[in-house]
């Protein structure tokens, strides 16, 4: 893939005072040159607060705007209909099977099928990319070798039986539905054999499987395919001429990392973006009516929390962790800082997935969050950190929050940083409290479940490193009610054992649930057939058209 772009003159934006006149120099800067010499139908340019990516490699990247990125750039062997995700559609698989046991899944691929570099996409390839996320493992492993792929037998466990067959066997009889749904998700995203072991790199003897390279390289087969990615700066797609389905409808997707809402506003209104996607209700608010400018919403699997790392004694205590969540001004916020991006919900599986709970226990109530302090013994006030990406609406949460937590007696020091930096502090679990969102991996129940109610191993090694182990929430008894939740093949007892792992998740973890995101995106009129998807991977920039 080439890289060979000339300079880019996108100035990096920076979070600072801007009165209109700094917000329009920002505006008219220019884009690279063979941006500007772009026919515009071709070209789709978007605005995005994209710090939270860390790689474009399938089998590692684990952020939620670089799943938009994979959703757009890899395919797998099946994916799910965005307008209604429970419905399974062929991606590279046409037809697929399990058997009587429950255990042995069988995918059949379309004949024909082309990487974009032009290798031919066989089932050795697919078979290689389910290998290489078990084999890297990596922080999405998980979602794969929860049914048993291990180092040590996935390639036996998942191996390509003729030049169009995909075999997996998984340890147990799963529910169906959780498998497929699990195959949906980013880490199963194909990668170019030939092309990414070209670029192995051997250390030792042991070569890393072109983990290196796809860092910031490009490997797939999808309608769309990476041309350049700069950090905090620019990423632009290309569409793939040799993808199997209906070519991209534009010849490129370019998203600029604009992080402040006024300014993806004036760049909207003055038509140097085509999409703003991090508007604040009061900009969207501003945008109404403007004869040039319409707006998309879709309920997305994202929910917005905050959580506290059992690591501290005193963040610890049951009756602390119960006070931080009357200490939250739940409907105030939704009627300001979340007005029309988010609902209040309190539960960690969100509206639309099976099983889904709709109790919303809590409210502001400082003298009952108050009396439990005093019945934790903790000394007032209790001063703690959080850890906080500076982008809206997490920023103006987190200052909403910390007022209403004075009330109760807790100081709150906000500490902030990018993506990049608030997710790996967090991911070391060396944090007091961290805000931030979880968007569902696949649509499946055991997506959140797995995170925030399951933790087999609370060590400082373990195999699997979910938002429970982040948190250090030792769990072995909720473990057991989630583990078993996903092999129920019932769909009346399953959505019951949810509903019972959900009220005792609601009871007594250290997560404050606050609300689930409605995703607003705000579209010059041209540009026609922009859907916002229920899941990061799921908003398909191929698809949209310019007039």
């Amino acid at each position: 893939m080439p890289h060979s772009l000339p300079p880019c003159t996108l100035p990096t934006m920076k979070r600072r005072d801007l009165g209109r006149a700094g917000l329009a120099a920002i505006a008219t800067g220019a884009l690279p040159a063979w941006v500007q010499a772009a026919t515009p139908k071709d070209t789709l340019v978007i605005a995005l607060a994209f710090d939270d990516i860390i790689t474009l490699d399938p089998a590692e990247a684990f952020e939620i705007s670089a799943g938009e990125i994979m959703g757009n750039c890899y395919e797998r062997l099946i994916r799910y209909e965005v307008a209604d995700p429970s419905k399974l559609l062929p991606d590279l698989a046409k037809s697929w099977s399990v058997a009587a046991d429950g255990k042995t899944y069988t995918f059949e691929l379309e004949p024909g099928l082309r990487f974009a570099s032009g290798n031919p996409l066989t089932a050795e390839d697919v078979a290689f990319s389910l290998q290489r996320a078990v084999l890297l493992d990596k922080t999405p492993a998980f979602i794969l070798s929860q049914f048993g792929f291990t180092k040590d037998n996935v390639k036996s466990a998942i191996k390509a039986s003729t030049p169009l067959t995909v075999v997996l066997t998984t340890d147990k009889a799963y529910a169906p539905t959780l498998v497929y749904n699990c195959l949906t998700a980013n880490v199963a995203g194909v990668v170019d054999r030939k092309l990414v072991m070209s670029k192995e790199v051997m250390k030792d003897g042991v070569g890393d499987m072109g983990y290196a390279w796809l860092k910031t390289n490009f490997a797939g087969s999808g309608p769309l395919k990476l041309r350049e990615w700069r950090a905090n700066e620019i990423l632009a797609l290309e569409r793939n001429d040799n993808y199997h389905g209906t070519k991209s409808k534009v010849a490129r997707a370019i998203y600029r990392h604009v992080k402040e809402s006024a300014t993806q506003r004036l760049l909207l209104e003055k038509g140097d973006i085509d999409i703003a996607r991090n508007l604040t209700p009061q900009d969207l608010d501003a945008l109404a009516g403007h004869k040039d400018i319409k707006t998309t919403a879709t309920p997305k699997g994202t929910v917005y929390y905050f959580s506290l790392n059992q690591k501290n004694p005193q963040l610890a205590k049951p009756e602390v962790r119960e006070a931080f969540k009357w200490l939250v001004d739940y409907e105030a916020i939704g009627k300001t800082i979340m007005k029309n991006i988010g609902v209040v919900h309190q539960n960690f599986l969100p509206m639309g997935l099976f099983g889904a709970a709709r109790d919303n226990p809590y409210k502001l109530d400082v003298p009952k969050a108050r009396a439990l302090l005093v019945k934790a013994g903790v000394t007032l006030p209790l001063k703690v950190t959080i850890d906080m990406r500076t982008v809206q609406p997490v920023q103006g949460i987190t200052e909403a929050v910390q007022q209403t937590l004075k009330q109760g007696g807790i100081e709150l020091e906000i500490l902030p940083g990018d993506g990049k930096q608030t997710l790996t502090k967090y991911r070391a679990r060396s944090h007091d409290i961290y805000i931030g969102t979880w968007g569902a991996d696949y649509w499946d129940p055991h997506t959140n479940a797995d995170t925030f109610a399951r933790n087999p191993d609370n060590g400082d090694n373990p195999k699997t490193k979910p938002l429970a182990w982040r948190n250090a929430w030792d769990i072995p008894e909720l473990t057991k009610k989630t583990d078993a939740a996903a092999q129920e093949r019932d769909a009346k007892k399953r959505a019951a054992m949810y509903a019972d792992i959900q009220a005792e998740f609601r009871r007594t973890s250290p997560f404050v649930m606050l609300f689930q995101q409605t995703d607003v995106a705000a579209v010059r009129a041209n540009v026609e057939g922009f859907r916002i998807g229920p899941t990061s991977d799921s908003t398909y920039l191929f698809v949209v058209s310019k007039r």
